[in-house]
């Protein structure tokens, strides 16, 4: 979960005390559709994946995520 979790700040610019397991798309100006980007190409290249067009567009929250990558055969 911290290595996700870290991801997720590193990618999106959140400092640790700003972040929240809650965390939706667009709930904060850095998750727009670029930070999305930029997150899904961490994600793969952290856990060496690739993702689909599908989950790319259904990845919509931080608890949602968790369950994508799930699909992928991904242990968070």
């Amino acid at each position: 979960m911290d290595k996700y979790k870290k991801i997720f700040q590193d990618s999106l610019n959140i400092s640790p005390e700003n972040f929240s397991d809650n965390l939706k798309y667009n709930d904060i100006p850095e998750w727009d559709s670029i930070g999305h980007m930029t997150l899904m190409a961490a994600l793969e290249e952290n856990y060496k994946i690739s993702i689909d067009t599908d989950d790319i567009v259904d990845f919509s929250s931080f608890k949602k995520g968790i369950a994508i990558l799930k699909k992928y055969n991904v242990n968070i």
